[in-house]
């Protein structure tokens, strides 16, 4: 079945929400299915984590609408929420208590919650040898774990991450990446992963929205993005004098124009159009040392849609 044949388990509708003058998030609108992982994308400071907090209950919206497993968040809170899990920024636990003994308690919020699911999440998160020590002794990276096994407990329909790997070694995230595949592409959960490292979404998502400045800008699928960025071609001229030849250049060439430097300057244009620009250099008395063409590369790819303003790490 297409995701335009299901029915949405995660609806953002058009939403906005402002802190004083500044609009930290600007009509918003992108619907999440069941079975997918969905990247969420973005510079620190997009975004990204007020529209989590909106979704997970913490802010309302100043306009539009979010719709849980079928339920208004606003209208039918109880039921949105009961179809929800996450982690947003760290997990709060109770430190003198062991992971089970915390699980316990959280399952009491819940109905239906076993014995025996609890045994289960603990070993999805491979922590079930750990389990009965107290969470004052873990690392930050198994408490991001406990906390995720916290959030799947109820197995929810929507399971809602803010940057999850933080504090997790490259282990850790394998884990993360294995276990989030599972719960969506298993079990049909509806995962939602923000991060604003191009690298982890890459590698953990099948689609990805792309936000900055409250905006989102463009939404697609990972292959397609991959695609986007293969596609274009990137050509480093290494020169006596950059910005004349970027000057020379800017009249036809100008917004394709980056990384002006001592020596060298980035232009991307079809591989036709380079002997082109080195001709017109030429005659204006420009000295040409070089040109090397350059692997286009996905935080490129992101970097000219967001304009250019932020850098992915």
């Amino acid at each position: 079945m297409s995701e335009q044949e299901k029915q949405p388990a995660l609806q953002i509708q058009n939403v906005t929400k402002t802190f004083g003058k500044k609009t930290a998030v600007d009509n918003v609108s992108f619907d999440i299915y069941p079975g997918e992982v969905f990247g969420f994308l973005g510079p620190n400071g997009a975004g990204k984590t007020t529209i989590i907090k909106m979704v997970m209950g913490f802010f309302r919206p100043d306009n539009g609408t979010i719709i849980i497993n079928g339920f208004n968040r606003k209208t039918h809170y109880e039921a949105a929420m009961a179809s929800i899990g996450g982690i947003v920024e760290n997990p709060e636990m109770y430190n003198s208590l062991s992971a089970r003994l915390n699980l316990q308690m959280y399952a009491r919020l819940h109905e239906g919650v076993t014995k025996e699911r609890i045994d289960e999440v603990l070993e999805l998160v491979g922590l079930t040898d750990r389990a009965d020590e107290p969470v004052k002794k873990y690392s930050l990276g198994m408490k991001q774990r406990i906390g995720l096994a916290q959030a799947l407990l109820h197995r929810p329909k929507v399971l809602i991450l803010d940057e999850p790997t933080n504090g997790l070694d490259p282990a850790g995230i394998h884990l993360l990446r294995d276990i989030l595949t599972q719960c969506a592409h298993e079990e049909g959960v509806a995962v939602m992963v923000s991060s604003h490292l191009l690298s982890e979404i890459q590698v953990m998502c099948d689609r990805i929205g792309i936000i900055n400045h409250g905006k989102l800008l463009q939404i697609c699928s990972i292959d397609d993005f991959v695609n986007q960025a293969q596609s274009s071609t990137v050509y480093r001229i290494k020169t006596s004098d950059p910005a004349k030849a970027k000057e020379i250049l800017s009249e036809k060439y100008n917004n394709r124009i980056f990384n002006v430097n001592e020596d060298t300057l980035d232009i991307e244009i079809e591989e036709e159009q380079i002997n082109e620009c080195v001709r017109t250099l030429v005659a204006s008395g420009s000295d040409i040392l070089g040109v090397q063409k350059l692997e286009s590369s996905l935080e490129e790819a992101f970097l000219e849609i967001t304009g250019g303003g932020v850098h992915v790490e």
